[in-house]
Formats: C-alpha cells, structure tokens, sequence
C-alpha cells in the first residue's frame, strides 16, 4: 500500500514518514506541490496526504487536480493548521475523504489512514505511537554550548524531538575547550533531520554563539520561529513549548520567559543573586522605558521576520544581550509598536543550575555594560539598527 504525503514543511513530513514506514507502508513525501503532482502520476500512491498552505500550489489545488483533471477516486487526507470553516467546507466539496486539524496525533493519523485505505499485513501492526504530536508550525531552538561536556543533559532533548514534531535544535559549540563537540556530534547522529551542530572554533561568549545561531537557523525556509534555550535546560522544556504556543496563537513577534515567581511555580534563585538581580532589574526597565520584570531568562522565541533586526549586527555587551535585543526593537519599530510586539511569559519552572559560569563579581560588571547599551543604543542612534 503506497501513501504520498505532501507538505513544505519537512519536520512535520519526517515523524509521519517514519510512523507509516513502520506499520509496513510505502511512503513517498515531497515539500513542492508541483513536484508532489508528478509524483502522483508516476508513483500512483493509494492515499494522498496533504497540507493546505504551501509556497508554489494550495493543497486544496492538489485535490481539485487529483478528483478533476486525473479523475482519480483515491482517498485523501488534508492536514491543516487552517481552521476556518469555509476551507474546511470547500476541502470536502473538492473531494477530501478526512481532513485533520492539526496539530493533532501520530496515532490518530496512522488510525485514520487504516481507516480509509486498510493496514499492511505485518508483525506490528498494532504498534502504537502514544504522545507523538504532528504540529501546525516548525520551530528552531538555539542551545549556545561552551564546556558542556559533564552537564549537558542529552536524554532530555532527544526525548523532547521524539516526542515533539515540528522541533529543529542547534547546537552551537561556542569553542570549547572540553569535549563538547565530540558529545555534540554523537548526540547527532542518526538525528541529523532534527539536530544542528554549528562549530565556532573560537571563543566568542554567549551573546555572539546565539547570534550565530539564530542567523543560521533563520536560513531554513521550512521554519516559522526561532528561539534560543540555555544549555543546563533551567527552564523546561515543556515550558519552552508554552512560549511557542503563545507566539503561535497571537500577533507577538517575541515571546520571552521570565523568571517571576508566582503561585504553582518552582522558580529558584540564590538569594544574593536575587538582590542583584532586582537592582539590574531597575536599570533596564529605565534603559528601555518597558516594564520588564526580567529580561534575562535564558529562553525566548522570535518570529523569523524580527531575526535580522534582532541579530543582524554584534551585539556591543557579551552577557546582557537580551537588553540589546530589545532596544534594537524599540528603536527600528518605536516604543508604542514595539511593546505591542514584545510579550514576557511568567515559567512554570526555572531552576539556578549548579556550575553557572556566571559569578556575583561578573553580575557586578553588568551595571558598567548596562551604561554601554545606554550609550551605544542612546535616543536617535539608529546605525547599527537593520534597514
């Protein structure tokens, strides 16, 4: 039994490729919908999986090409995010046998397809794919490493892509003097569909190995957002997922965690970090004339058309980039729009982890390069800012 699937997103196509491989199906997918109608004609498919939104034809052509043009009665399945109601009608009018709002399943898409086309007489048939999601949107996470070797912590982001469709993660290797790389490199293989290691051969610190990152990640067509994620996972990342759920169902083109704590939160902090921490606190919410509680978490998602202003150019400071990040939004779009833009995500969890390069002597020195941004970034300075 042959299924074509066809969707430009490749994350989304390779847990389902996968999945129906394994119930005994032959498997055909394409990102091109032109390419996906030629496949058609010379693969012959007995299902036709296909999203609705795509770059070069709709799916939604797809289908009126299969039903009038080749006539073909075949079963097909459309997988959309599109959930209006009028699609939805005229996917049916045109001949869709199912049609799936994602996200949405493994295991229901795999029952579906037994449903309208039978299963594969084979041994494991009734394997099943619990909590395996196909997602409506693909997303990139950055993970700047540097000396990671003992604490990074793989299970948990092999776990998470395995279970979580949709996720690309890259791993930059901020020139490591440990075994980094080599923990990075096995930790890709055999995942190389969902697993990046982008190597800097020097030390360039934190805020230049996420931008290198993001600047990378913002060359794939196929996702919609990016984010960064510190290494030691002190925020969870289910807790990421909710940053992406936010950005996905609003019109914020940033969605940044913060470290607030709150009733039903475990947000731990040492305290005299905490004192220091209220203090700097002070001084960014006067530098970007913003009510942030905490612009430090090291976890936030972009929409993929604020990347190039958000990381374009250096950033001037090596810790405090976030605040730079913002100030390059305020002043390229004005504060009123920009904190219409911007919107900070109290974390369910966020716990200090244990061997923190970063000292109480170094979080002194931060007040001196909260004085660069102000400078750097003073009122009607707008070069370093992308046009």
């Amino acid at each position: 039994m042959k299924i074509l699937a066809i969707d430009d997103q490749k994350l989304v196509l390779i847990p389902l490729e996968v999945r129906l491989k394994e119930l005994g199906y032959d498997v055909i997918t394409e990102t091109d919908g032109v390419k996906g109608i030629e496949l058609f004609n010379s693969f012959k498919p007995d299902l036709v999986i296909v999203d609705i939104n795509m770059p070069t034809i709709s799916g939604l052509e797809i289908v009126r090409h299969i039903r009038e043009v080749k006539k073909s009665e075949i079963p097909i399945m459309i997988l959309s995010g599109n959930t209006d109601d009028e699609m939805i009608t005229q996917g049916f009018e045109l001949g869709a046998n199912d049609y799936m709002k994602k996200p949405l399943s493994l295991q229901e898409v795999c029952a579906r397809t037994k449903r309208l086309i039978g299963a594969p007489d084979i041994d494991n048939k009734e394997k099943k794919f619990n909590n395996v999601l196909i997602q409506q949107r693909c997303v990139g996470v950055v993970i700047p490493c540097y000396d990671e070797e003992k604490r990074l912590l793989s299970k948990e982001f092999t776990d998470f892509i395995i279970k979580n469709s949709g996720y690309h993660l890259c791993f930059v290797n901020d020139g490591s003097k440990d075994n980094t790389l080599q923990v990075l490199n096995d930790l890709r293989k055999g995942r190389e569909d969902f697993i990046t290691v982008y190597d800097c051969e020097k030390n360039g610190g934190k805020a230049e190995a996420v931008r290198q990152g993001m600047l990378h990640m913002a060359k794939q067509d196929d996702l919609d957002y990016i984010g960064f994620l510190d290494a030691d996972l002190s925020t969870d990342l289910a807790d990421f997922d909710d940053l992406v759920s936010t950005i996905e169902n609003s019109n914020y083109k940033i969605v940044s965690g913060s470290r607030i704590s709150r009733m039903g939160a475990d947000i731990t902090k040492e305290s005299a970090r905490k004192v220091i921490s209220l203090t700097i606190n002070y001084i960014i919410r006067k530098i970007l004339s913003m009510d942030f509680k905490d612009t430090q978490c090291g976890a936030k998602i972009f929409h993929k058309d604020v990347i190039d202003v958000s990381f374009g150019e250096k950033f001037v400071t090596q810790w405090i980039f976030d605040v730079e990040i913002f100030r390059r939004i305020t002043l390229y779009y004005g504060l009123d729009k920009a904190k219409e833009m911007l919107c900070e995500q109290p974390l369910k969890r966020w716990i200090h982890a244990d061997g923190s390069k970063l000292s109480m002597k170094d979080s002194v020195k931060i007040v001196g390069q909260l004085g660069q941004i102000a400078w750097f970034y003073r009122k009607g300075k707008k070069k370093t800012i992308k046009n």
